[in-house]
């Protein structure tokens, strides 16, 4: 598993999140299989200019490994005995519409999300936390299947492949070639320089960089005045293999610590809209 020796780590620096790591590294373990390789839609469609190559397929859900899964992560996460996670119940949502869940799960609506958790007498976050990881294994093969037919020109601080906003970004080699990474599918695209992934603002005066007294050389947080938005953001050699993405943007979490105390936070939801009329 790529992910399991930065995940150990993590684990070892932060003992405290021991309870959602273990799901975390559930999730991960699924991604790399390839069981869900099967349910990745055909693409029939060209990438349209704001589209995301998942917002024209649809999606042939098969209901027993998504059902499993979930039973999966509910029962490694009541396991930490967190009181969170403690009244999660997979039976509970034995007669809930799948699909419905699991599109949700896909485009980030809370609402669906809380609205079984309602129905079920189950803890809107928690039961939220779960479901925002139940679409990994599918995204992860999604990305192995379409990564090479991502467009090129794609200029969108959102996700080309899901629609999801960035987890932060690369800035790598002597070129210092800039990407952003997606922490659900894992995939990579151009960052433009100098412009902000969500407001799409491009004058530099509103935008900042914050650098973290006593935090990581290679790291900073670049940041969104308007919007107040912010990206994380590290120079390194070359990109991290999509599996590990996750595990990083979860190790940095200092980083969005600091944002959060300069008045910046990370847009909720995705940053694509499927019900919008992108083409």
């Amino acid at each position: 598993m790529i992910a399991a020796a930065s995940l150990n780590d993590l684990k070892r620096r932060r003992p405290e999140w021991q309870p959602w790591l273990a799901v975390v590294g559930e999730v991960l373990g699924e991604a790399e299989g390839s069981r869900w390789d099967a349910m990745v839609p055909p693409r029939t469609h060209e990438q349209g200019p704001r589209a995301p190559l998942l917002a024209a397929p649809s999606i042939k859900m098969e209901s027993r490994p998504v059902r499993h899964l979930f039973a999966r992560l509910v029962r490694v996460a009541k396991r930490g005995q967190t009181a969170k996670m403690a009244n999660l119940d997979a039976s509970a949502i034995s007669d809930v519409d799948l699909g419905k869940l699991f599109h949700a799960s896909v485009w980030h609506d809370r609402d669906v999300v809380a609205g079984i958790a309602a129905t079920a007498g189950m803890d809107a976050e928690a039961l939220a936390a779960i479901v925002a990881l139940l679409p990994v294994p599918f995204l992860h093969a999604c990305q192995r299947r379409w990564a090479s037919t991502i467009r090129a020109d794609w200029i969108h601080g959102y996700c080309p492949l899901c629609g999801s906003w960035p987890a932060f970004a690369e800035v790598r080699g002597i070129e210092r070639t800039r990407f952003f990474r997606c922490g659900r599918c894992g995939a990579e695209w151009h960052a433009q320089a100098l412009a902000c992934p969500y407001c799409a603002i491009e004058d530099h005066r509103e935008l900042v960089s914050l650098v973290p007294g006593g935090g990581a050389s290679h790291a900073v947080i670049e940041a969104c005045r308007p919007c107040r938005g912010y990206v994380k953001t590290f120079t390194t050699l070359q990109g991290c293999p999509p599996a590990r993405v996750m595990v990083e943007d979860l190790a940095s979490v200092d980083l969005d610590l600091a944002a959060l105390a300069h008045g910046y936070a990370r847009p909720n939801g995705a940053g694509y809209d499927p019900l919008a009329l992108h083409t």
